[in-house]
């Protein structure tokens, strides 16, 4: 059996590069979400307490009577 050789060009390395991508970003489009969205939860979470930092703490009974007022 023959071994055939091929070469490719930068160009079209770089192109067959960018298929690539898209067809899994394509094809694992929810899991890329999910992982977006853990990130910006977590962004958020970390803006949250650093903007609470410095007030006055409240006690857990009180947070919960808000929450059931909601």
């Amino acid at each position: 059996m023959a071994l055939v050789q091929t070469t490719l060009t930068e160009t079209e390395i770089k192109e067959l590069f960018k298929q690539a991508v898209a067809e899994v970003l394509q094809e694992q489009r929810e899991l890329l979400y999910e992982v977006f969205w853990e990130a910006l939860e977590d962004i958020a979470l970390a803006q949250a307490i650093q903007h609470s930092e410095g007030t006055p703490m409240v006690s857990r009974e009180a947070i919960f009577r808000l929450l059931e007022d909601v």
